[in-house]
């Protein structure tokens, strides 16, 4: 399950780029998972690291914001959760409500697997060459991308763009050895 929320902080980021483009301004959209196994419900997410321990938010990784440079500062870190019961504290602002992506235990498993996994790349930086941004939505694409969800059905909301989607998509076709073609991805102008 994933939920789009509109990333209203990002509107004058996006006003340039479409400017710079040539293009007509979109909704932003950011996202973040949570997956349901049986009983069990996890968030799975990217967000600033908040301090305290790291086992009650389920945080299975840490990277650096904008500069590795500053990664021993908490306020330059973020962290991705795995968290067992937690909390999507924008999930109420989600477009259309949270989207079923897959029904699928097997899936659902993988991506629970895979989460410690994901790359630590730096936050809003274009680490990896991808030609986008790492983020939120880098991480949401990686996930069910790696863990085999048919990706060309999943996407943000018609008029908006997910920035880091591509990116996310680049690096989980890396790790399995698999070209991806800009055209290919969902965050496209079309959208």
């Amino acid at each position: 399950m994933e939920g789009w929320i509109d990333a209203t902080g990002g509107r004058i980021f996006e006003h340039l780029q479409a400017r710079h483009q040539r293009r007509p301004v979109r909704d932003l959209y950011h996202s973040a998972l949570q997956v349901r196994l049986g009983a069990q419900r996890f968030v799975i997410e990217m967000t600033p690291v908040l301090g305290g321990g790291t086992a009650d938010r389920g945080v299975v990784v840490e990277g650096p914001v904008g500069s590795r440079l500053l990664r021993h500062s908490p306020a330059f870190r973020y962290e991705i959760r795995r968290w067992r019961d937690g909390t999507i504290p924008d999930v109420a602002e989600a477009v259309a409500g949270p989207h079923i992506v897959s029904a699928d235990a097997a899936r659902a498993r993988e991506v629970l697997r895979l989460t410690p996994l994901v790359p630590a790349l730096v936050w809003g930086r274009d680490e990896a060459r991808t030609g986008e941004m790492w983020n939120s939505n880098s991480l949401t694409a990686w996930l069910l991308s790696g863990s085999g969800h048919r990706m060309e059905t999943i996407g943000p909301p018609a008029r908006g763009r997910a920035p880091g989607w591509h990116a996310g998509l680049t690096m989980a076709a890396r790790r399995r050895g698999q070209p991806v073609s800009r055209e290919a991805a969902v965050d496209s102008p079309e959208l």
